[in-house]
């Protein structure tokens, strides 16, 4: 290896390096010179063409400069505490706020520190710290963005801007399901951050994070983005990185290199409670979607149908006819609800809502957690073989309601056996179900589950389950339902659409192995 050295008028010596290699046979010297400039008292003469490898060698880049985003975004982002009203002579152990903190990223309640008996509150409540995040400023006139487990439970919430001005803030509203909140300070003129294109954000781009990890406010961190639309079994699909972020980040944002805010930072994947290299961002065109209708009403409204679903597993998809697993299994339909207006059935697969197609379940709940509740729209559904497309109107979920509706009832228990030798085979003892029993579920009819074992049990199926399907055959009788499991393979999962109280649910009874 060797060097040349080029003298530059202008700037002094370079030196550019050559490649030389030795071919041992014939003792010839082969040079290879990239390109070189013929530079004399400042005048550049003509770059002679690269070779073939050179023009496809990759290009080498430099490692990015933050320092102008810093300047940039910095002014715009805050940092939020919160405070909790507490008895005066209350005991003040308990867990410190960076591990209260932990909890609430988390899910994890926060434990319950009860006063000793016959102790009562004090008459003079006193404030003390709860939590610490951060925030980014929305609008000029005092709009700012958190999550809403930064000021969950809080009495008092304090925002401190970089120029170390504090502000009492009023929640405007928060939204546990998308954790996302709105706060509101008396400031004008505040440096209003730039809203950025999740769309045009890519896999290995350079992103920044700005917040108050363990309260240390204004810190800078950085990386890359890992992956998009990651489904961690939250309402929305995440974009991870792997910016360091810790208890204190949440609720600051994610900044592509052109100083656009792209995330709000709200999660790690942790063992110990500390950073581990995957943190997990809110896409800002979702946060934005809640956060106008905060600011607008307080709350957000949300579109439901009411059904349980689950995924589509290969196994479910083989035993009725599926191509591939894709789609939501609905696991249980609520009485009454729009899905059951519509004609969906438990054990039907939904493939397509509204146009778009529905390639796994946690899509569905964010199809239509977006549309707007009395919205008229289309649900293409996979039932027994074959797709068909139904009209349904779309209903509102209730405050603080689960996305899936409310938990099936238990169906009163009765005394009354009989049983089928063919059912006993699948771990089941069953029964006719009696005209009352099947206006009372209304149902045409069905076999009643007496008692469950084995694989049925294992399949989650109960005493005073009404089974109204067997491998995608309806059954009244158990004459019917004797026939359908005659015919069935015992090697091959067993699909079962059945009643629980006011909900209808499928699931599989997988063969004894």
């Amino acid at each position: 290896m060797g060097s040349l050295t080029v003298f530059d008028g202008n700037s002094g010596e370079m030196d550019i390096t050559m490649m030389l290699r030795t071919n041992a046979r014939n003792g010839v010297l082969a040079m290879v010179l990239a390109g070189v400039f013929a530079l004399t008292a400042g005048v550049a003469g003509a770059l002679l063409p690269l070779p073939a490898w050179a023009q496809s060698a990759p290009v080498v880049r430099g490692l990015p400069d933050f320092t102008e985003l810093v300047e940039q975004v910095g002014p715009s982002v805050v940092n939020i505490r919160t405070l909790e009203k507490v008895d005066g002579d209350a005991n003040a152990d308990g867990p410190d706020e960076d591990m209260l903190e932990f909890f609430r990223r988390f899910g994890v309640p926060i434990p319950n520190m009860p006063r000793p008996r016959g102790q009562r509150r004090g008459a003079h409540p006193q404030e003390q710290p709860r939590g610490v995040g951060s925030g980014f400023v929305l609008t000029q006139d005092g709009y700012v963005m958190t999550n809403a487990h930064v000021v969950d439970g809080a009495d008092e919430v304090l925002v401190t801007l970089t120029d170390k001005r504090e502000f009492k803030a009023r929640i405007v509203g928060a939204d546990k399901r998308t954790d996302v909140a709105v706060v509101k300070i008396d400031a004008t003129g505040l440096p209003a951050v730039k809203i950025g294109d999740v769309s045009r954000l890519k896999v290995g781009e350079w992103v920044m994070a700005i917040g108050s990890p363990f309260g240390l406010d204004n810190t800078v961190t950085a990386g890359i983005v890992s992956a998009k639309q990651r489904d961690t079994g939250d309402y929305l699909p995440f974009i991870q990185t792997d910016v360091a972020i810790n208890p204190g980040n949440s609720g600051g944002p994610l900044i592509n290199m052109r100083g656009e805010v792209v995330g709000i930072n709200s999660q790690i994947y942790s063992r110990s409670g500390g950073f581990m290299g995957i943190s997990f961002a809110i896409p800002i065109d979702e946060a934005m979607r809640v956060s106008d209708q905060l600011r607008a009403s307080g709350r957000v409204s949300r579109g439901r149908i009411g059904v349980q679903i689950e995924p589509v597993t290969k196994e479910v998809a083989d035993s009725i006819g599926l191509a591939k697993p894709q789609g939501a299994l609905v696991r249980a339909v609520e009485v009454g609800s729009p899905a059951e207006k519509a004609g969906i059935q438990a054990g039907d697969v939904i493939i397509g809502y509204d146009g778009k197609a529905v390639e796994k379940a946690t899509d569905l709940p964010r199809m239509v957690g977006n549309t707007k509740p009395g919205a008229k729209t289309t649900v293409k559904v996979f039932h027994r073989g074959a797709a068909r497309d139904l009209a349904i109107t779309i209903a509102e979920v209730p405050s603080d309601a689960d996305e899936a509706g409310a938990r099936p009832g238990d169906a009163p228990s009765r005394k009354d056996k009989s049983s089928s030798s063919s059912a006993q085979q699948w771990g089941l003892a069953v029964a006719e179900v009696t005209a009352d029993q099947a206006r009372e579920l209304h149902i045409k009819g069905g076999v009643r589950v007496v008692s469950v074992s084995g694989a049925a049990a294992r399949a989650g199926l109960r005493a005073d389950d009404v089974v109204i399907a067997l491998a995608n055959t309806a059954v009244s009788n158990i004459k019917e339902f004797d026939a359908v499991l005659a015919k069935a393979d015992r090697k091959k999962p067993l699909n079962v659409l059945f009643r629980r109280g006011d909900w209808a649910q499928y699931t599989l009874i997988q063969p004894e192995r």
